[in-house]
């Protein structure tokens, strides 16, 4: 027989309530929706009072809700409505009380971090940021790879290149929103930093101030019951709790009644023994204590086991205003210096951080692991490290080694057998092979023949194909588990955690190899942008670097020897430059006419910076050859781009072009050649369409007297008549010696013979 009335339970209430205001309606619109005279009903369906079961279903249907999943679960049908209000009443004073024994033990156990390389703990508060969530699993989405292999690899946003496509919610929502979830994250994410923030949250009363926080770590479970092979994680809670006085039969009701916050941590640091018991476990207590809010966090790749019931999230990447906000509390938290100070200290440390040159380490910390110890290396350094292999080489080690041992992670068996130099040889052959193809992502069966093949030729690898492809699998699966140094994107698709990491790993390799021949390979590349970062950490980590710069150099030169109109080009530059006596550095004048000389339109035209990055005093007042040849092509630009029917309006900005007395003290025969020019124009006093006639019938011929006389007097100004190609070449000849440029600045160790020979031949073409 039906129950003549019913009651919303308090969870069947909060989702209630989150339907009804999602509809924005008033009670006295929902009492009309539903067909009620009055609005007393509503009242008491959201008050969790009993009534009349009709308008009880009728209600949850209008909102949308399944009136069975929001309606208290009465196991005695013929208890009282007084009872009930009894017992509601009853269970929230023994919540309370709870809490109240437990509250110092939650505040301890998940009040204070313990951060890497800080000696002392710090407050969660001080130090906590909060984080988002990803609601699809990055290695569970469908991803095209022609589509990833399609992303132009010399304009990366390498911020967002492994959250590609990814839509973030913020945790807290995720939280509040599912009853059950398992949180998944890559190595130091802060999964467990944000279940004691939950904890701490809830003890505190700012979250679920209804329910008892109960934060329990599976590796201390686990070792607890270490001769067992029986875990009962209900007796572990009871025992908990029983030392603070409060007895079996009243947790027993809080957990019945689903009145607990249970927070189980760290499910991938169990053996795997361990971890089937434990699994186990959590399944049957989820299946009798189901009322409860339960949350499981665990590494990504750790664990394939899927809990009935759960909702899977991962944690996301820190984005830039996240890295900011623990930014502002880790410098006051942890260097103990005033708020003033250590916002101060953060601002720079950001504006730092935001540079062009330091994207890469930008990069690295949106991991909150790598983002402490990038904290940590600006603030005994008060800048990022010069030789910047040295932080990829700590970020590394620290993923490779340092949190699991701090951490007392076991590694898998088959892994364990690989030497820490096996292991980074391996990631370094993988970086290699990888990005020398242009690949940022790849397949699941490319990297596990690429790690077969390095362990195949390892002393006592195993000679059968089979165990070898075993061996590979686990492999790739402890390095993405245990490191999370190589991550599953989509589903078999893989790429590295970070750009920056295959890049570091890339140079890495083409070092420890670094015969001739192999360099000789690598400096091929010296025209894409995207291996400027390798030649960079190339260039700083060998010792001595003159073979590799001196390659570089010849590699640019060939850049341009089957290319005659190239060749002529920098011929020009060469014979020009060497014709001005001027102070400045030789290269600098170089760089200064070589995109002087460049077609208007191109983008390089007029660009200084290389010129500037060689003698900052060209940023002064220049020299007056270089001030008058500038000012002379300014104006046969503007007479190139001149059109009949803007004419009228940039006549008097030909003639201003051409007005330079200033410039033509000694140069008398020029300074009367363009006063020639400039009495051959029409008078601005001219109509419109008489102004118009004369530049369509004359300008063609104006515009090549005006350059015809540059090239006579100035040599330059001439018609290159580059076709796409050619500037192609040019732009990677241009982005090829700022990469010396900056790796002659970069290199640690090289002969002061080879600097002077890089720097008097910068921009000049020797034949080899």
């Amino acid at each position: 027989m039906a129950k003549r009335s019913l009651q919303a339970s308090a969870e069947g209430i909060r989702k209630a309530k989150q339907a009804f205001q999602g509809k924005g309606w008033t009670q006295e619109y929902l009492a009309d929706e539903v067909g009620l005279e009055t609005r007393q009903p509503i009242w008491k369906f959201f008050t969790g009072k009993a009534v009349d079961s009709q308008v009880f279903n009728e209600i949850c249907l209008v909102l949308g809700l399944n009136a069975e999943e929001i309606a208290q679960q009465c196991p005695d049908e013929s208890m009282s409505l007084e009872t009930i209000v009894e017992n509601t009443s009853e269970i929230d004073t023994l919540v309370r009380k709870a809490r109240f024994a437990h509250y110092e033990k939650i505040q301890a156990q998940c009040g204070t971090l313990h951060l890497l390389d800080i000696a002392r703990p710090i407050g969660l508060d001080d130090i906590y940021v909060e984080v988002d969530f990803f609601e699809e699993i990055t290695s569970k989405r469908w991803l095209d790879m022609t589509e990833l292999q399609r992303l132009d690899s010399n304009n990366l946003d390498r911020f967002n290149l492994t959250n590609f496509h990814q839509k973030r919610i913020p945790a807290l929502e995720a939280v509040a929103k599912y009853s059950k979830l398992m949180v998944f994250g890559k190595t130091g994410s802060g999964k467990t930093t944000f279940l004691q923030s939950i904890a701490v949250r809830c003890n505190q009363g700012k979250f679920k101030s209804d329910y008892l926080p109960v934060f329990i770590s599976l590796k201390n479970l686990a070792k607890n019951n270490h001769d067992s092979h029986q875990i009962k994680l209900s007796t572990y809670i009871y025992q908990e709790f029983n030392d603070y006085g409060i007895p079996e039969s009243e947790l027993m009701s809080i957990l019945s009644q689903g009145k607990a916050l249970i927070l189980l941590d760290s499910l991938d640091e169990l053996t795997d023994t361990e971890s089937e018991i434990i699994i186990r476990e959590i399944y049957n207590f989820s299946e009798k204590f189901y009322k409860n809010t339960i949350i499981i966090t665990c590494r990504l790749a750790a664990q394939q086991y899927q809990f009935k019931g759960f909702t899977e999230v991962e944690i996301a990447d820190l984005s830039k205003s996240q890295i900011a906000t623990f930014a502002d509390k880790w410098f006051v938290a942890v260097v103990k210096i005033s708020l003033w100070e250590g916002k101060a200290k953060a601002a720079e440390f950001m504006k730092k951080l935001e540079l062009p040159e330091n994207q890469q380490i930008l990069e690295l910390a949106t991991t909150p692991i790598l983002l402490n110890l990038t904290c940590l290396i600006f603030q005994f350094l008060g800048d990022f490290p010069a030789l910047r292999s040295e932080l990829y080489k700590q970020a590394l080690e620290l993923l490779l080694v340092r949190w699991d041992q701090a951490r007392g992670i076991k590694i898998d068996e088959v892994y364990r057998n690989l030497s820490l130099l096996d292991k980074i040889k391996l990631l370094c052959r993988v970086a290699a092979t990888t990005f020398t193809q242009g690949d940022y992502f790849f397949s699941k069966t490319k990297i596990q023949l690429l790690i077969a093949e390095y362990l195949r030729d390892l002393p006592n690898a195993p000679t059968d194909l089979e165990a070898l492809g075993l061996n590979s699998a686990a492999a790739l699966q402890a390095i993405e588990a245990q490191h999370g140094l190589l991550l599953e994107q989509g589903r078999s698709i893989y790429s590295f955690s970070h750009l920056t990491f295959q890049e570091y790993l890339t140079a890495r390799e083409i070092l420890t190899v670094g015969n001739s021949q192999n360099l000789q390979e690598f400096v091929i590349h010296i025209g894409e942008k995207r291996w400027r970062e390798v030649f960079l950490l190339a260039a700083e980590m060998m010792r001595p670097a003159d073979e590799l710069l001196l390659l570089m150099k010849q590699q640019i030169d060939n850049l341009v020897i089957s290319n005659q109109k190239l060749q002529k080009f920098l011929i020009w530059l060469g014979e020009k430059t060497s014709s001005i006596k001027v102070s400045y550095y030789p290269a600098s004048v170089r760089a200064f006419y070589f995109t002087l000389a460049l077609p208007p339109d191109y983008s390089l035209s007029y660009n200084q910076t290389l010129a500037l990055s060689l003698d900052s005093r060209l940023a002064g007042k220049l020299a007056v050859d270089l001030a008058l040849d500038m000012a002379l092509i300014h104006a046969l630009t503007i007479s190139l781009k001149m059109t009949t029917d803007i004419f009228y309006q940039r006549l008097s900005a030909i003639a201003l072009a051409l007005d330079l007395q200033h410039l033509l003290q000694d140069r008398s025969d020029l300074e009367q050649s363009l006063q020639n020019l400039h009495e051959e124009l029409p008078s601005p006093q001219e109509s419109r369409i008489a102004l118009k006639g004369w530049w369509q019938e004359n300008g063609e011929i104006w515009t090549s007297k005006l350059r015809d006389l540059i090239i006579r007097d100035r040599q330059i100004g001439h018609d290159w008549q580059f076709n796409e190609n050619d500037l192609q070449k040019l732009q990677e000849y241009w982005n090829a010696n700022k990469i010396l440029l900056d790796c002659l600045n970069n290199a640690s160790n090289v002969t002061s013979a080879t600097i002077k020979f890089i720097e008097k031949n910068l921009l000049l073409v020797n034949h080899h």
